[in-house]
């Protein structure tokens, strides 16, 4: 077994996908998150080709990084020019980063129809500037761009483009287009192995969806480092997936990468940099999604109750994950029990209530309803059952108004009418739709009697129309979440009508903070 080398390019390539862009302030925080996780090597940008990469370079000099190097990304020198007096490898240099990463052309279809460059003069420009940078004292990286293209177009002048990359202290073979399948790339790295004796690594993107499988081919074959980025960022597709290569590396293939302490961490990262990404965080990404661990067959769930092998090929601990219990018509009575567990009532499978509790979840999942992703609706069902929950008011009636006149603005208006004990409230209140304005009234009148409610506040809302055939008289399914500025919970609602939906979402939310508030 062989130490792999993990190399990130996030903060370079992982950059050129579709919708992402870091300020540099984020550029550092993710290295520094990065180290955390234990990358070897961090590309922090091209500082050839923007402000914001010089900067980068810049102030990441003054993180005290305990675990990684940070790699400054340029290309070779300019054809017939002298790397000495080539701009863009100064600026590398300029970077004063430990490791440089340049990329070469390895396909003579670029050599001769985007760089029109003669062959040989585009092996000087691979050669001169990887002796030119090692004579400065640098760590050398060599990425062979487009090298499995070029290599099934023109094995022989593929070889020469790594053959000239000789110096430098690892060759990267880079499936650019991001095509080529497992067979020929396996068949591929092993007839570079036999041409070639510098260390390997690889850097492939995902056109094919290969690029993980590829990325642990090469490993298995020996070579030293993999490049890929966090949650699979990129062009295109997209690069290899580091949160899935790194686990697989070492859970599976068992080849030292990172500590297990820094592998409990990849969660995290992974929702972190989605997060400084202003992403929503992928629930099915293996390993580290929400739904990675997610059980929601009754058969499943008590499966794994008793053997959690039995439907998890690893424990989600080691990455930083964890089991969760999914709540629907499929349930089971074990199902039940798990998730009363995570929300901390103990229920076992003969509790006479769970039985009772599991028909309730299957009438309203038929209805509509959907509680895996309305957990405090969940539990205030459960608390029903048990006879723990206690209706703080009574609705005695609501009603909402939509008012447009021509030059005017829109206006929202609900009035709400609630009873607390023996008093009732009757208050009125405008908002910027009529759901908004519905939970401002209802909020308002309730403030008095429970003060708590003025912390919260809707973060979220989104409606499902369940029966589109029935057009505009359809049922729809009312997710609301909200938060007090400390937790976060998730409601549901179902009616033909979008208001009671709403409505219905609203008073579970209400009633879940002042019950959680009443018991602690």
């Amino acid at each position: 077994m062989h130490d792999v080398k993990i190399y990130d390019t996030t903060l370079r390539d992982g950059t050129q996908g579709e919708g992402i862009s870091f300020s540099v302030t984020d550029k550092v925080k993710i290295a520094e998150k990065l180290d955390e996780l234990g990358v070897h090597y961090i590309e922090g940008g091209w500082p050839g080709s923007n402000p914001k990469d010089i900067e980068f370079f810049q102030l990441i000099r003054k993180s005290k990084l305990k675990h990684s190097k940070i790699a400054a990304f340029g290309s070779t020198r300019r054809k017939n020019i002298k790397v000495s007096d080539d701009e863009n490898v100064a600026k590398l240099l300029d970077a004063e980063t430990p490791v440089v990463t340049i990329f070469g052309k390895s396909w003579l279809l670029h050599v001769l129809e985007v760089l029109h460059v003669s062959p040989e003069e585009n092996l000087k420009m691979i050669s001169d500037t990887i002796k030119y940078l090692k004579s400065k004292k640098r760590e050398v990286f060599y990425d062979a761009e487009h090298f499995f293209d070029g290599f099934k177009d023109n094995p022989e002048y593929a070889i020469k483009t790594l053959k000239a990359a000789a110096d430098a202290d690892c060759i990267i073979l880079c499936d650019t287009n991001g095509g080529t399948l497992p067979a020929e790339f396996r068949q591929i790295i092993e007839a570079v192995k036999s041409n070639i004796h510098n260390p390997l690594g690889v850097h492939v993107h995902n056109d094919s969806g290969m690029a993980a499988a590829n990325s642990l081919i090469a490993v298995e074959l020996g070579v030293k480092q993999v490049q890929g980025t966090i949650n699979g960022y990129g062009e295109r597709c997209g690069n290899a997936d580091l949160c899935t290569i790194i686990p697989n590396i070492k859970l599976k293939l068992g080849f030292p990468c990172i500590s297990n302490e820094q592998l409990v961490k990849l969660s995290e990262v992974s929702k972190y940099i989605d997060e400084v990404a202003n992403l929503i965080h992928n629930p099915k990404l293996p390993y580290v999604g929400d739904s990675a661990f997610a059980h929601k067959g009754g058969m499943h769930v008590d499966a794994v109750q008793k053997v959690s092998r039995s439907f998890e090929h690893v424990e989600p601990e080691l990455v930083g994950n964890e089991r969760r219990v999914l709540v629907s018509e499929l349930s089971g009575k074990t199902n039940i029990q798990m998730k009363a567990a995570e929300l901390g009532m103990d229920l076992t499978k003969d509790t006479p209530q769970v039985k009772e509790i599991l028909r309730t979840i299957k009438l309203l999942e038929h209805e509509g309803y959907e509680f895996e992703a309305a957990e405090a609706s969940f539990e205030l069902i459960i608390k029903k059952a048990l006879k723990k929950h206690k209706k703080f008011f009574h609705l005695e009636g609501f009603r909402t108004m939509v008012e447009k006149r021509e030059g005017s603005r829109l206006i929202t208006e609900a009035t709400i009418k609630v009873a607390v004990g023996d008093k009732v409230v009757h208050t009125a209140a405008e908002g910027d739709g009529p759901v908004n304005a519905l939970d401002n009234a209802l909020r308002k009148g309730l403030e008095q009697f429970y003060p708590v409610i003025s912390k919260v506040r809707l973060v979220d809302y989104k409606v499902r129309v369940l029966n589109p055939r029935e057009a505009t008289a359809a049922k729809v399914r009312v997710l609301i979440r909200s938060t007090d500025g400390k937790h976060t919970w998730d409601t549901v609602g179902v009616s033909e009508n979008i208001i009671e939906a709403s409505w219905l979402a609203l008073v579970d939310s209400v009633e879940y903070k002042l019950l959680r508030e009443e018991n602690s």
